[in-house]
C-alpha cells in the first residue's frame, strides 16, 4: 500500500518585512553601538534572506509605534512567555485555516467531512483545548476525526507528520490525512547579544503549510508517492541545536558547528535511506531540502556533490520567507511540485530536514502524474514496475 502527498497549501501573515529593516529593528532593540550595528547588518546581508513574514508589525516600525513590544528604551519590561503564548493563540488559527483551505481547494473531490485524520504540528506555541480542536470547527471537519499533535520537535517535525500520515494510510486504505504545520517563530525574539540568539533572530519567520495525504494519487495534477523514510541522530550535536522554554519565550541554541555536523552525517543518512531501494543518488534530479540556513545548504551541496541549481527550491524559499521551522520543507516541496509535468512521472525526489538532537531526517518521494496514476494504483508485481516507480 502506497500513500500519496496530493496537495500543499501555504499561508503567511500580512506583515512582510525586508531583511535589512528587521536588522535595524534588532540593532535598536539590542542597543548596539555603530560598530555592532554594522556587524549585525553584515550578518543579515549574507543570510540569503531577502524578506520574512511576521504576525508582529513591530519589526517594521519604530519605537513609539509598537503594538506588542513596549514603547520604551530597551523594550522594557520585555514580554514574557504569557503574552507571547496569548499572541500565538490569537494568530495561529486564522493562519492555519488559510493554509488548510489553500490545500483543500486544489482537491474539489475531497470534502472536509471526508477527512479521517488531522495532524497539527508546531514548536512555537501550545495551548489546550488546542489548535487541532479549533481547526475541526473552523474547517467543518467531522467531530469523529482522529487528531494527533506533533509538538516541539523543531524544523524536522513535518517529516514525522508525513510518517504518521503514511502509517495511517497503510493501515486504512480509505484514510485521508490533513497535516497542518503552523509556526510563529518571530514571537520568540530574544533580546540577547549571544551569537546563537543573533543568528536565530536573523533566520526565522512565520508561516503555515497544510498537506493532504491519502491512499491514492490526486485525480488531477501531480502527486508525490511517499516511498521511504530514514532518521539519523548525531548525539554529539545535542548542545549545538536545541530549543528550550524560558522566561522570555522559546529560546533557540544554534551553534556555528551545525553545518559541519550535517555535512559529516548527510552522506551516511542518504546511503541508509537508499540502500534497500532501486534508486541511487546519481538517479535523483529533484531535491527538497530544508533551508535551515545558507551555510547548511552549502554544506549539503559539498557533501553530496550537488549544485546550487539542484538546491534552487530551497534557496528560493529561504530568500522569500526565511526559516519557518517545520513548515519550511513543505514550502520547498510546494515550489518543486508546482514545476512538475507528466514528463516527470516516475522521477525520485530526495528531501531532508534537520532539528534538535541533532536530528537528520530523510525521505524519498516519487512523482506520480495523471498518466501513471492508474499504474500506481494497480500495484503490479515488483518485477513489472519500472525501477523509479517503486
Amino acid at each position: 500500500m502506497t500513500s500519496y502527498l496530493c496537495a500543499i497549501g501555504t499561508a503567511n501573515p500580512p506583515h512582510r518585512i525586508p531583511q535589512l529593516q528587521i536588522a535595524d529593528f534588532m540593532a535598536q532593540a539590542l542597543e548596539l553601538d555603530e560598530a555592532g550595528t554594522r556587524k549585525l547588518r553584515a550578518l543579515y546581508r549574507v543570510s540569503g534572506i531577502g524578506q520574512r513574514y511576521t504576525v508582529l508589525p513591530d519589526y517594521g516600525r519604530a519605537n513609539g509605534e509598537f503594538a506588542f513590544f513596549p514603547n520604551t528604551p530597551g523594550l522594557e519590561p520585555f514580554p514574557g512567555i504569557g503574552p507571547r503564548m496569548a499572541e500565538y493563540r490569537r494568530q495561529a488559527l486564522p493562519l492555519s485555516v488559510q493554509a488548510a483551505r489553500a490545500c483543500l481547494d486544489q482537491l474539489p473531490d475531497v470534502a472536509p467531512g471526508s477527512i479521517t485524520h488531522l495532524i497539527t504540528v508546531s514548536c512555537t506555541g501550545m495551548y489546550a483545548p488546542g489548535l487541532d480542536i479549533e481547526l475541526v470547527a473552523a474547517l467543518g471537519l467531522s467531530g469523529h476525526v482522529q487528531r494527533t499533535c506533533v509538538n516541539f520537535m523543531g524544523c524536522y517535525a513535518a517529516v514525522n507528520a508525513l510518517k504518521l500520515a503514511d502509517a495511517f494510510c497503510r493501515a486504512t486504505p480509505e484514510a485521508r490525512v490533513l497535516i497542518v504545520c503552523t509556526e510563529l517563530c518571530t514571537l520568540h525574539f530574544q533580546k540577547s547579544q549571544e551569537d546563537d540568539h543573533l543568528v536565530s533572530n536573523a533566520l526565522f519567520g512565520d508561516g503555515s503549510a497544510a498537506v493532504l495525504v491519502q491512499g491514492q494519487p490526486a485525480a488531477h495534477g501531480p502527486s508525490l508517492a511517499l516511498t521511504a523514510f530514514h532518521c539519523g541522530l548525531e548525539p554529539d550535536g545535542q548542545a549545538d541545536m536545541a530549543w528550550h522554554i524560558n522566561t522570555f519565550g522559546f529560546e533557540m541554541t544554534l551553534s556555528s558547528y551545525v553545518p559541519r555536523m550535517i555535512q559529516q552525517g548527510i552522506g551516511q543518512l542518504t546511503q541508509r535511506l537508499l540502500q534497500d531501494l532501486p534508486v541511487q543518488l546519481a538517479d535523483v534530479r529533484a531535491f527538497a531540502i530544508h533551508p535551515g540556513g545558507r551555510k547548511i545548504l552549502e554544506a549539503i551541496e559539498q557533501a553530496l556533490g550537488l549544485t546550487a541549481h539542484d538546491n534552487r527550491f530551497a534557496y528560493q524559499v529561504l530568500r522569500d520567507y526565511g526559516n519557518m521551522s517545520s513548515a519550511t520543507v513543505l514550502y520547498v516541496l510546494q515550489a518543486l511540485l508546482q514545476t512538475l509535468t507528466p514528463a516527470d512521472a516516475g522521477q525520485p525526489v530526495l528531501s531532508f530536514a534537520f532539528g534538535p538532537g541533532l536530528t537528520l531526517e530523510a525521505m524519498l518521494l516519487t512523482v506520480v502524474c495523471e498518466e501513471n496514476a492508474t499504474l500506481a494504483q494497480q500495484e503490479p508485481a515488483a518485477a513489472e514496475v519500472p525501477a523509479l516507480l517503486v
